[in-house]
């Protein structure tokens, strides 16, 4: 029996790529619903712990799935459609009210990992090259300043989150904050940017350097 042991290897990797779906799918509820566990969410996606461990070694690896899972889903078709509207600074406006509302409604999902912030960087960088065209037309419109490169967006959105997406934050707070920190954006008598060295182009440095400390 030539083939059994390709569809064996086959019904193996439906049956991981199955689990995984699952997990991703139950961090979402559990989540969504406050504070929870890694215990509650295996249970509720109906898999042993030690099945949720081989998939997603700790916190942070499963919020990066499931964070993954929020941005492709929901968050990629905004940026796709803001390509073929006519003000894209606020096409970018509109994304990171949207980020920060996909983000609140997933309740528990910031406490959850203790360096949250890390973990949406590295997801945030993967929609750089998307919000690329955007930040140009922004530019090129005298909308946004010139000193901006795509690169510092996900840490602008970062910053965001973080002040903004904690529970107990009201939508009419995050409106004007938002809009706060969209002025920042505007390029007139806006303070020249001072250049970002090699060595500290790395929020994620950073980061770990203050929890250090």
């Amino acid at each position: 029996m030539p083939n059994a042991a390709p569809r064996t290897q086959r019904s193996r990797r439906v049956d991981a790529r199955s689990s995984v779906e699952r997990i991703i799918a139950a961090g979402r509820t559990v989540l969504g619903a406050g504070e929870g566990s890694l215990e509650q969410i295996a249970t509720e996606a109906g898999v042993g712990i030690a099945t949720l461990y081989r998939h997603f070694p700790n916190r942070e690896a499963l919020v990066r799935a499931v964070l993954d899972d929020i941005l492709e889903t929901d968050l990629l078709p905004l940026i796709t459609d803001a390509a073929a509207l006519r003000n894209p600074r606020q096409s970018l406006l509109d994304i990171a009210t949207r980020l920060l509302d996909l983000i609140t409604e997933e309740r528990g999902l910031v406490t959850f990992a203790s360096n949250f912030a890390d973990v949406a960087v590295d997801v945030l960088q993967r929609f750089t090259t998307s919000l690329h065209p955007l930040l140009l037309r922004a530019q090129e419109q005298g909308e946004i300043r010139t000193d901006l490169t795509a690169e510092d967006i996900p840490r602008f959105l970062v910053m965001g989150i973080a002040g903004l997406a904690l529970p107990g934050t009201t939508p009419s707070t995050r409106a004007r904050f938002i809009a706060l920190l969209f002025d920042s954006l505007n390029p007139a008598s806006a303070t020249p940017l001072p250049p970002l060295l090699p060595e500290e182009n790395d929020l994620r440095t950073a980061i770990s350097g203050v929890t250090r400390d």
